[in-house]
């Protein structure tokens, strides 16, 4: 059995359960509470905060854990960083009130800079030579110039709106992230080996992403012609027809270029075309 820390709330949390479930490892929400067992797969799920996850992971609490990198970096805990995850990508950035004149990293000797990310903050101000007054506070970061509290703010941001609302502008980017995938560094071999069985299932499931299972009735003429367009994972498959002279054809293709392939087929003689979708692709 292996214990994995995932977000007990928020945005992490249901990209990391929609991820686990494409894996196979299937969490009941709804009598989810504190520590939840998947009934698929030798799993346990411990919901924490998110700043919570790397040290309960750092302590052999969980084993694993989903959280941002922004949180690994800023907890500074021994973690192996296994995968990063794709999701939940936003990036720590440096912001200033959209009414003063920025002229460079040296704006910020001397002011006084608001953050839920300090450590973050300070190695790259110490790096960069820059001499500023770091206020470590929690909740709303933003708003801290508006109400006198600190010349510029440095938080995690997205999209940026919340930014704009508060007349601050974004000015320098010091770290990007995303969700990943950390484990203590002294797991067992025993759950070394779960951990492996859950690396091979999130690689099936990333192959697939962004990909179709297309499948074709075509004159037996026109395959050579169709393979040199759809060359498949190695190559397509292709099936007799009972009808003579025509052939089934199976293929992977990008979703990215379906229409444009879709078109060639159709002109090379392709007929009662169907597209799939494809949920795991296993090597």
């Amino acid at each position: 059995m292996i214990r994995i820390a995932i977000q007990a709330k928020g945005r992490l949390n249901e990209d990391s359960i929609r991820l686990l479930s494409e894996a196979g490892i299937r969490i009941d929400e709804s009598k989810r509470m504190l520590l939840s067992r998947s009934s698929s797969f030798p799993m346990e799920v411990l919901y924490l905060r998110d700043d919570d996850i790397p040290q309960a992971v750092a302590d052999g609490v969980a084993d694993l854990g989903i959280v941002g990198l922004n949180e690994v970096a800023e907890r500074t805990f021994d973690l192996e960083i296994v995968r990063k995850l794709g999701f939940g990508r936003c990036r720590l950035c440096l912001a200033v009130p959209k009414s003063v004149e920025y002229n460079g990293l040296a704006w910020f000797e001397g002011k006084r800079v608001a953050t839920s990310y300090p450590r973050i903050l300070a190695k790259f101000f110490t790096e960069k030579g820059v001499r500023a007054d770091i206020h470590d506070i929690a909740g709303s970061v933003e708003i801290a110039p508006s109400v006198g509290m600190a010349d510029a703010i440095f938080d995690i941001v997205s999209s940026g709106g919340t930014l704009v609302s508060n007349g601050l502008v974004e000015v320098e980017t010091v770290l990007a992230s995303e969700a990943v995938l950390v484990a203590n560094r002294s797991l067992s071999e025993e759950k070394r080996a779960v951990l492996y069985e859950i690396l091979f299932r999130m690689d099936a499931v990333e192959r697939s992403r962004g990909m179709k299972y297309i499948l074709m009735n075509l004159p037996q003429g026109k395959v050579d012609a169709v393979v040199r367009i759809l060359p498949g994972m190695k190559s397509p498959t292709v099936l007799p027809l009972a009808q003579k002279g025509w052939c089934s054809l199976h293929a992977v293709v990008s979703e990215a270029e379906i229409w444009e392939k879709i078109v060639q087929l159709k002109e090379l003689g392709a007929e009662d075309i169907l597209v799939l979708a494809l949920e795991k692709m296993i090597p």
